[in-house]
Parts: C-alpha cells; structure tokens; sequence
C-alpha cells in the first residue's frame, strides 16, 4: 500500500523543490498544472509557490479573466484565471483550485489561478512536439509524454510582458 502523505507534507516538499530550482540547485524540472481542460508544464525555477486558491476581491471594470486580488501572506497579488485568459471556460474554485505565483522573480505580484496540480515532472520524459505558431510566444512550446499526451509549455516571462495579459481595464 502506498504510504500516505498529508498535505501539508506534500507542499513542504513542493515547496523545497521550487526553491531548489529557484536557487539552480539540483535537477531540472517541471510543473504540471491544468488549467481548463489543457495540460500545461512550467518551469521550476520560473515558477513560484503554489498555494491553495484564497478568496479574492473583484476589481470592477476589468476583464472577464481577472480573477482579483488575493492577500498571499501580507503580499497583493493580481489574479489572472488561465484558462478563462486563454478564452476557455472559467475556473471552478474549489478544493482542487491553486494559485501559481508565477510573477514574484520577474518583479510582479501576479498569480494564475489554475484547476489542479498534477505534479513535478521530469523533462526527460517529454519530447519535444512541433510549435503552434498560431498560438502567442508564451504558448507556442509543446510537448508530447511518454503516452502520447500533448503539454503545453508555459514561458513565464514571456506571458508576463504579453499585452493582453497586462492590459486587465476595459
């Protein structure tokens, strides 16, 4: 039988590693997350902490996607729904709803408020798939897995400096 882990264990231990590869310390590594219905691997370095979905405060007049402002420990940051971002359906916020504080070491306090973790993953079990070129820079890198699923894979910092994403006003 498979050894129960709590969850406060399991985000200790996530939260180990992405300071790991934060710090360029250990092996590389990917975060899966899915936003919608899509698979989506991030970098463990460009992302941040993973914490569980807060409740957050609406901003009037902003984009549908904009999720709000969530308090993180002190710290504001702007919420930005994924997969409503990416014109999909929006985020259920429940038990399995995370927030991805992708911004912190590229200077901004935002975060992606994403379905569901689905884990570190290793690069070596990826190969690297034919670029959607219709698809804006942060999304163009895909990648198939070892059972033919198709990832996308999220550039961070080119997701932070898009237009799109930062234009949250009416």
């Amino acid at each position: 039988m498979a050894r129960k882990v709590s969850l406060r264990d399991f985000q200790e231990y996530l939260s180990g590693r992405l300071k790991t590869a934060a710090q360029g310390k250990g092996t590389a590594a990917w975060l899966g997350v899915e936003a919608g219905n899509e698979p989506w691997l991030v970098d463990l370095a460009d992302s941040g902490e993973v914490v569980q979905a807060p409740v957050m405060m609406s901003v009037p007049l902003t984009q549908p996607w904009f999720a709000g402002i969530a308090n993180i420990r002190g710290n504001l940051h702007a919420v930005t729904d994924f997969s409503a971002f990416r014109g999909g359906a929006a985020t259920t916020q429940n038990a399995s709803a995370r927030l991805l504080l992708v911004g912190t070491k590229f200077g901004a306090n935002s975060a992606l408020l994403v379905s569901r973790m689905l884990g570190l993953k290793n690069p070596e079990n990826f190969a690297l798939a034919a670029p959607d070129d219709a698809a804006p820079a942060w999304a163009a890198a895909r990648y198939t897995d070892v059972n033919g699923q198709v990832w996308r894979k999220l550039s961070v910092r080119d997701l932070l400096v898009d237009q799109d994403f930062m234009n949250i006003g009416f």
